[in-house]
């Protein structure tokens, strides 16, 4: 993709409210709508949401191919879009799905199962978080 946003149909409304990274795109979070899994993260520009938005199955910018994708054509892993939702910068993208099958290109159903960096980090998260409630800063 080019700095230039390609040619659109987004609600203009929309597309004026979006923070662009300086190749056009907006991260997208895919997120499991009635257990809240954290999915997959994939790109969209303008054109990508708008498809996501009025066919109600996730389309994406694939970076690698330069090309739209649409999730579950070629796998039939389908992401049924139950919500979309901008964050507070308006700089990324949550998009609430039913995921049908894996969501991950590996077969995993999720993106971040196999590489976990830090495990339950709870007693020191509840000690840091108690010595901030009694004013130890």
């Amino acid at each position: 993709m080019t700095s230039t946003p390609l040619p659109s149909s987004l609600d203009p409304e929309i597309a004026a409210r979006l923070k662009r990274s300086t190749d056009g795109l907006v991260p997208a979070i895919a997120q499991q709508y009635d257990t809240g899994e954290v999915l997959m993260l994939g790109w969209m520009d303008d054109e990508a949401l708008h498809r996501t938005l009025t066919t109600g199955r996730c389309t994406y910018w694939s970076r690698s191919r330069q090309e739209y994708w649409v999730k579950g054509d070629t796998s039939g892993h389908f992401q049924h879009v139950r919500s979309v939702a901008l964050d507070c910068d308006a700089d990324t993208l949550l998009v609430r799905v039913d995921q049908v099958g894996a969501a991950c290109h590996t077969g995993a159903r999720t993106c971040f199962d196999a590489d976990v960096l830090l495990k339950d980090a709870g007693d020191r998260h509840d000690a840091t978080d108690s010595g901030l409630a009694a004013g130890n800063q």
